[in-house]
Parts: C-alpha cells; sequence; structure tokens
C-alpha cells in the first residue's frame, strides 16, 4: 500500500474522540482501589492531597473516615476540611457530606471517601458514588477510594468467597468511567498482621474479622479479583489511547454477548457472570428476554423480578431487550444474527429425571441449533448466599379456591343432569356432560379448574353411572379402559380450552391498551398547540395509570408546571429539584430512584429526536408499576415528546416563515425605495443644479421646462410619501372611514380633475348612469382609490384612452377603471392587490413601490366594498378594476342634498 494511502486509513478513532472532547468538560475521577479494609486506601489518598496542596491546587477534605487511625488522621492537620451536614435518623444526629457545600465551595480538587457508602436522611442521592458524579459533572476534581467486593458484578463472587452478604455495592459502570484507577495493594499476611496490632480495626472488632473475614485464602482471592479489575481497567486505558492516536494496534473489536434471562432469580447471577465476561472481553452486551405472545403477564411477581434484573443489567453497563415470540431457541437465534452477537449466555438447572426424558431444556436446545455462536452456561450453585435466596412462593397459586369451586359445581351440575337423564333413558356415552363441565370450567377458571373438573369427573362418573352404582369400584376391564380414556380426554380438552381462554385474555388486554394508545395518538395528531396536547397528556396517564400526574416544560431558565391532574395539585421544593434534575441528566428522578427517592413523584424526560422537551411526573404509590402500565406509559410519554417538539418546530416554523416574510417585505421596501426616490431627487438635482450654473445664460422657456420638472417630480414624491403614510395607516389599523352621503359623480369628477393636472397628456373618457345613487362612505379615501386606479392605467394602458364607468347594478353602485394596455396574465389577477407586487418583477403593473393597489383595496374594504381586477383572456389586452359599493336605502330631503 502506498505510504499515502497508509496514512489515510491510519485516522484516530471518532468515538474515541469524541469520549475524549466529552471528558475535557468534565473533572477527573481518582479511584484508589483496594483488595480489603486496611490496605492503606485513605492513607494514600491523603497523601496525594497533601503533595496536591504543596503544589498550590485548591484542594479540600469533603469527608474522610480515618476509624481511629492516627496516623491517617495526622495526614489531614494542614488541609480544609469542609462541615458536615447533620442529619436526624432513628431519634439520632448522624453527619453527612454536604454535597451543595461542595458546589458552593467549588475547589479544583476535592476528597471524599467511602464511594460506596449509603446516605441517609433527606439526601438528593441515595449512594454516594451519585453525589460524586454530580461533582465530576460540575467540573470538580475528585479523589475517593473504595473496596473490590463493593462492585455490582463482583457481589455473588465474593459473597461465595466470604459467606457474607455485601449489601453496599455500586455499577461497574463507575470504576469503567473513571480517569484513573490506582491499585493499593498489601500482601495477605501483611494485612492480618496490621489488624491484629489494632491498625484496621479496634481490638474486639478485630478479632471477629480475623475470624470470619480477614482469612488469609479469602484475602487472597480478594486481592486476586482487585488485581484482575485493574489490569481489565489499564487494559482499556490503552486500548482508548491506541484509538485516539491512530496507533495500529492487536485489539479485538468484534465480541459482542447475548445474555438469556428470565423471571427467576438465576437470572441475577447470568446478569452478573455476563458483566464479568464482558469486562475481561472489551465487549459490548445486551440483555434479552423472551416473552409468549399468547400469555399476560400483568400482576405478575414474575414479571417484577424480571425488572429488577433488568436494572441491574443497566446499572452493569448492558443494553436491554424485550422480545415477544413462541419458539424462544429461534427468536434468539434471529436476535444474534441481527446484532452481531458472538457469544451467547444463558443459565441452566438440573432437571430431575422425568422432566428430561419429556422435553429438552431451553439450553440443550439453543446449543444444539447454534452456529457460529459461543454458548456460555451459567449454573445455579447449590448453596445461596443469604442475600440472593429466593422469595418463598405462595404454596397455592392465585385463584385456587375459586378455581375448585368452579370446577366443583360444574361437575354437581353434569351429575345433577346426568341423573335426570338416566331416569328417562339409558344412555352410554353420558361421560360427554363431563366433558362439557371440564371445558366449562377451562373456559371460566383456568387450567387448574380444568384439571380438578377432570379429577372430578371421574369420580362423579365412575360412583353415578358405572356398574356397580354407589361405589368408586369398576366391575369391567373395558370401564377402566374408558375411564382412562376419558380422564386424558379430559386433561387435553381442559388444558386447550384454559390455553385459548389465556390467549383471549391477552388478546383483548392489548387490544384494550392498543386502541386506548391508538386514540391518543390519533388525539395528538389533530392537536397543534401545546396546552392542549399537555392536557391530552395528563388525563391520559390518569386513566391509563389511575395515578395523579404533572407535566413540566422549560421556559428560559425555569421549569414551569404546564399540566396537572388533579388540576390544582402542587409541586413542592424537592418535587421541583427532582424535576430539574430529570430534565438536565435526562434521566428518572423522585421516587423509586437513585435521586431525591423522597418525592412522591416519579419524573421522566420527554425525549423527543431534537433532545429534552420536558419533563412528566406520576406519584409513585407503594405498589411500582406493572410490566404492561410501565410500556403505556412509555409509549405514551414518547407520543407527547413527539407532539410537543412538533408543535415547537411548528411555531418555530411560522415564527421564521413571519421572518422571511419581514425580510421580503423590507427588501421590497428599500428597493423600491431606491428605485423610486432615486428617479425624482436626480431629475429635481440636475434641474436645481442646472439653474444655478446655467440660469442666467438660459432662456425663461428653457429655465420654466426645469422648474415645472421639479414641480412635477416633487408631486410625484409627495404622493409616494403619501402611499406609505396610508399603508402605514393600514398596517396599524388606523383607518377610520366616515359615514357621509356621498355623490359618486362629484367623487369621479374630482378625481378627474385632479389626474389630468397630473397627467396633461392622457386622455380620459367617462360613462356616469343618470340615475346613479347615493352611497354611505368617505369621499376622500374613495377620491384617493379612484386617483391611484388612474394613475396606475396611466402608467400600463398604453396610448388608448382611459374609461371610468359608473352604474348602478341592483342595490350595488358599480365603478371601474379600464385601459387598453398589454393586460395582466391570468395568474396574476389575484396578486395584483398584494404588497409590492410587480407581476414578479420591478417594472410591473402597480404604483411604482406595489402600494398603489395595494392601498385601494385596503381603502375600498374599508368603505365596505369589494374590489376585482379582470383582464380579457384573448390577447391578453386591456385592464378593468371594477368596485362594488351598497347603494343607500333611503331617499334624501332637499336639505340634506343641499
Amino acid at each position: 500500500m502506498p505510504e499515502n494511502d497508509r496514512d489515510l486509513t491510519r485516522r484516530p478513532d471518532p468515538d474515541a474522540l469524541l469520549a475524549l472532547a466529552e471528558k475535557g468538560s468534565r473533572g477527573k475521577l481518582t479511584v484508589f482501589l483496594g483488595a480489603a479494609p486496611g490496605v492503606g486506601k485513605t492513607y494514600a489518598m491523603l497523601t496525594r492531597a497533601r503533595r496536591l496542596k504543596e503544589e498550590g491546587v485548591d484542594i479540600v477534605i469533603g469527608l474522610v473516615e480515618t476509624h481511629g487511625r492516627s496516623e491517617t488522621a495526622a495526614l489531614l492537620q494542614g488541609l480544609e476540611v469542609l462541615p458536615r451536614r447533620e442529619v436526624s435518623h432513628g431519634g439520632r444526629t448522624l453527619h453527612e457530606f454536604d454535597l451543595d457545600a461542595a458546589l458552593a465551595r467549588r475547589p479544583r480538587v476535592i476528597v471524599v471517601d467511602e464511594l460506596a457508602h449509603t446516605n441517609i436522611g433527606e439526601s438528593r442521592h441515595p449512594k454516594r458514588y451519585q453525589d460524586i458524579e454530580e461533582l465530576v459533572d460540575a467540573g470538580i476534581d475528585v479523589l475517593t477510594a473504595v473496596n473490590i467486593q463493593h462492585l455490582e458484578s463482583l457481589s455473588d463472587v465474593v459473597a461465595q468467597i466470604a459467606g457474607v452478604p455485601v449489601r453496599e455495592r455500586i455499577p461497574d459502570t463507575v470504576l469503567s468511567r473513571a480517569d484513573d484507577v490506582l491499585l493499593v495493594d498489601l500482601p495477605p499476611t501483611e494485612l492480618i498482621e496490621r489488624l491484629k496490632e489494632g491498625k484496621v480495626y479496634l481490638p474486639e472488632n478485630a478479632r471477629r474479622a480475623v475470624d470470619r473475614f480477614f482469612r488469609l485464602g479469602n484475602l487472597t482471592a480478594l486481592r486476586e479479583l482487585a488485581l484482575r479489575r485493574t489490569a481489565d481497567r489499564v487494559d482499556d486505558q490503552m486500548v482508548d489511547y491506541l484509538k485516539q492516536n491512530a496507533i495500529e494496534g492487536p485489539w479485538a473489536a468484534g465480541e459482542r454477548l447475548l445474555v438469556c434471562v428470565g423471571p427467576d432469580r438465576l437470572s441475577e447471577k447470568v446478569v452478573r457472570t455476563a458483566s464479568r465476561l464482558a469486562s475481561g472481553l472489551n465487549a459490548d452486551w445486551i440483555v434479552v428476554s423472551i416473552e409468549r405472545a399468547d400469555r399476560d403477564s400483568a400482576d405478575s411477581q414474575a414479571m417484577r423480578q424480571l425488572d429488577e434484573t433488568f436494572r441491574l443489567a443497566e446499572q452493569l453497563g448492558a443494553e436491554t431487550r424485550r422480545v415477544v415470540g413462541s419458539d424462544f431457541v429461534e427468536e434468539i437465534l434471529k436476535l444474534a444474527r441481527r446484532e452481531h452477537a458472538t457469544q451467547i449466555v444463558i443459565g441452566t438447572r438440573r432437571q430431575r429425571f422425568p422432566l428430561r426424558l419429556l422435553r429438552r431444556s431451553l439450553p440443550d436446545a439453543l446449543a444444539e441449533r447454534a452456529s457460529g455462536v459461543g454458548v456460555h452456561l451459567v449454573t445455579d450453585s447449590g448453596e445461596t448466599p443469604a442475600a440472593l435466596k429466593p422469595v418463598r412462593k405462595r404454596a397455592l397459586p392465585k385463584g385456587f379456591g375459586r378455581a375448585l369451586a368452579i370446577a366443583a359445581g360444574t361437575v354437581i351440575s353434569a351429575t345433577v343432569l346426568g341423573v335426570l337423564i338416566e331416569s328417562f333413558i339409558i344412555l352410554q356415552n353420558i361421560s360427554l356432560l363431563y366433558l362439557l363441565a371440564v371445558l366449562a370450567s377451562a373456559t371460566l377458571a383456568g387450567y387448574v379448574a380444568a384439571i380438578a373438573a377432570a379429577l372430578f369427573s371421574v369420580l362423579a362418573y365412575n360412583f353415578f353411572f358405572i356398574e356397580p352404582v354407589g361405589t368408586f369400584t369398576v366391575a369391567e376391564p373395558h370401564e377402566v379402559f374408558a375411564l382412562f380414556v376419558f380422564l386424558a380426554a379430559a386433561f387435553l380438552a381442559g388444558g386447550l380450552a384454559s390455553r385459548i381462554r389465556e390467549q383471549a385474555k391477552a388478546a383483548r388486554r392489548r387490544a384494550t391498551a392498543t386502541q386506548a394508545l391508538y386514540d391518543f395518538s390519533r388525539k395528538l395528531s389533530g392537536t397543534a398547540d401545546v396546552d392542549d396536547v399537555l392536557w391530552a397528556t395528563v388525563t391520559q396517564i390518569q386513566a391509563t395509570l389511575r395515578r395523579n400526574a404533572v407535566l413540566l416544560l422549560p421556559e428560559g431558565e425555569d421549569l414551569v408546571l404546564k399540566a396537572a391532574w388533579p388540576p390544582d395539585t402542587e409541586l413542592g421544593v424537592s418535587d421541583m429539584t427532582a424535576a430539574r434534575w430529570s430534565l438536565e441528566k435526562k434521566e428518572p428522578a423522585g421516587s423509586d430512584t437513585d435521586t431525591l427517592p423522597t418525592s412522591p413523584f416519579q419524573f421522566r424526560p420527554l425525549t423527543s429526536p431534537h433532545g429534552v422537551v420536558g419533563v412528566c411526573g406520576f406519584v409513585q404509590n407503594a405498589k411500582p408499576l406493572e410490566i404492561n402500565e410501565e410500556r403505556a406509559l412509555a409509549a405514551i410519554l414518547d407520543q407527547t415528546a413527539i407532539a410537543v417538539d412538533r408543535a415547537r418546530l411548528s411555531r418555530e416554523s411560522l415564527q421564521q416563515a413571519a421572518q422571511l416574510e419581514g425580510d421580503k417585505f423590507r427588501a421590497a421596501l428599500l428597493s423600491s425605495l431606491s428605485h423610486d426616490l432615486r428617479t425624482p431627487l436626480a431629475t429635481i438635482t440636475g434641474a436645481v443644479t442646472s439653474l444655478r450654473e446655467l440660469g442666467a445664460r438660459m432662456t425663461a422657456e428653457s429655465r420654466d421646462d426645469l422648474l415645472k420638472s421639479i414641480e412635477e417630480e416633487s408631486d410625484r414624491l409627495m404622493r409616494f410619501v403619501a402611499n406609505l403614510l396610508d399603508m402605514t395607516r393600514i398596517e396599524a389599523g388606523a383607518i377610520n372611514a366616515k359615514r357621509d352621503w356621498v355623490d359618486v359623480a362629484d367623487v369621479i369628477r374630482s378625481a378627474l380633475e385632479r389626474a389630468r393636472k397630473y397627467f396633461p397628456d392622457r386622455e380620459f373618457e367617462t360613462s356616469i348612469a343618470a340615475d346613479l345613487p347615493l352611497m354611505r362612505g368617505d369621499s376622500v379615501l374613495l377620491g384617493q382609490v379612484l386617483f391611484n386606479l388612474l394613475d396606475n392605467a396611466n402608467r400600463f394602458g398604453g396610448e388608448e384612452p382611459v374609461s371610468i364607468y359608473a352604474r348602478k347594478e341592483g342595490d350595488e353602485v358599480v365603478l371601474s377603471v379600464t385601459d387598453l394596455g398589454r393586460g395582466i396574465a391570468p395568474a396574476d389577477l389575484e396578486h395584483v392587490f398584494e404588497k409590492f407586487f410587480r407581476k414578479g418583477k420591478p417594472d410591473g403593473r402597480s404604483l411604482g413601490t406595489g402600494l398603489g393597489l395595494s392601498i385601494a383595496k385596503a381603502f375600498v374594504e374599508a368603505l365596505g366594498g369589494q374590489i376585482k381586477a379582470e383582464s380579457p383572456a384573448v390577447k391578453r389586452r386591456g385592464t378593468r378594476i371594477s368596485m362594488r359599493f351598497p347603494a343607500a336605502e333611503a331617499d334624501l330631503s332637499e336639505k340634506e342634498r343641499g
């Protein structure tokens, strides 16, 4: 490859450069990582802080836990320590890190110990790592410390190693987003020795720790985890550096994991195992669950367990998907091909002997059909830590008593009916009544009722209808065979009927939800006003979730409550703080979240393709949202965001159109001013210059011609300025037409006299009807209209005479001005009365600036009349501007005429 071609291919990775640019606007996070307490994380962190202080860096201590270690406390001397925030909890006063004070102080570097600490009281965030993320987002460098056992993906491994569940955990993404991870290491033997010497805990606590957690095997395993995780972090940093600097390297970017989970406790272990595997392979990973299309998951504890698994996966950095299908293996492989997954991770449990004979497990079927994709099986360990033990399920399924009652009722009814029939006629197939009872039970109460009805039916059929009657014994062998066949048929029929019932129930619920969303989308599609969209949304949320809802939109620097249901809902200080957080960070906040969970509302951002357009809040009751409610809410919020964004874009489009129209107006005005002012001013200037320089040598006739030119052009300027003033009055709505009696013939004669004065070379013809009635109006405005039309005809009427007609048609007075010029194209007839319209050219039909006909139209409408332009289609010769005004209805007395 040529050298220049090679240089073109060796370009920095755009994603790596984007990540580097994003880090440039944030603070720097440095994590001191240790394998266990006592290895010296806080000591190393404070040593770094003192060195920065000596270098002149503005550094403060936000919070440090010394645990009574004198050498650690000595390092705090000379460093600025922020006061802690007092919090009342359980009748005691505790001291917590003051996040607001740190943000107000805004140092260059701050030290905040105990990264995995859980906050108490009404803190803005439930976890300290979230406080630190806010500090980093604010541009403050942070030094913090954490032990390896607090990582979410390793909590199950640590629980198995140490036998103690880890209660305080942080997502692995916190460590992966850190700018620097410094491993603070100490050999296990030295750590145990420090513990015995009382340098880690007090003597009594130290003895218990040595016996339980601080054993040599445990510390060695934890040290290995810390070393491996730090090595993985170093590898990630090296790969980022190579990509940012376009350095060719051997890194692999093709690994992609597809993790299959379900509504069980094993899925948590599968997710954590996949997280560790993805971290080791530096691979992206997707967590997916498959749901049956014919099952309804509403009100299911299993679905809530699946939601918890998904939240765990998202915390660990995975992408989550939900897929609906019937063939699980086919759906998993189809998604793996579509997402280019190279490995599939799935959990498996040991099946008991009868089940293994009846059916294959999902992992076995997947391993058999997968081709070219690795399959990792995560097994369920026999010993489960206390924190991971599954919740004890109820001994009986929901509605078990109702199902038994329905089964017993249908069987009793079938028995009574069978006995009544047997009293009249002996039938050999009376067992069909019991089959009908099984089907009815399955339809009314599901599969449990169908099984119970089948068993009850066998007993009742044997007791009442098989010889010997009244006992549960069977005399004939063929009756035994028929009994077993009936039982099998009852099981099959009941199962099919129950499955059809469940499918119909699921389809009915989905259809109801789909119809509600369809109606909501139609309502939004026909709504252009933002307020209508918001009120429709809060109403829909309240109807869907049965919870109070609010919607807030940003206005400048503030977030304003725009709609709420009920309408009198008010938001407190903590509610508004959570809403602003959701808007700024583009993530949920408030109740049942990691930010301000004390608020009764949970706020979610309304995200459109153009960013966050608002915030929706709803009351989070003690009962969390079910999966179907969650999906409906997500669909409502997506549609609302799009509708609000569409309304905003429509409003901006109108504003831009108005701005463009204004720019067009200004451009036309400037063009007209430059053209129509330049010509008369040039004539006046030339005439004045000639008179001043050559006046004494000019003849009287020549001087009169120049003075006449000055007079004519001055009149032209006056008409031009008058038109501008008239248009200003029109735009301001300041036209106040009088309602006097007007003699139209007099107005025509006055307009003609004025026109002959300005256009002495133009010939005018008039035709005024003898019976022309009076009209109500303003003679001044009507005279100005006629003069504008005569001026327009003079400019574009050619050499032929201009005609003025006045006549009565019905109860109207009709006036028209006709010229025999070139005429107007049919497509332009509707536009000649628009401002600055000149047939698309600077020299088209209109009065100079393009205002004459527009002013005429406004004046005519102010007088209560109508104006219209006509031009013959044949040869396009001549133009007629006609006006119609209501004629006066009352006769006038002689006094009124005088």
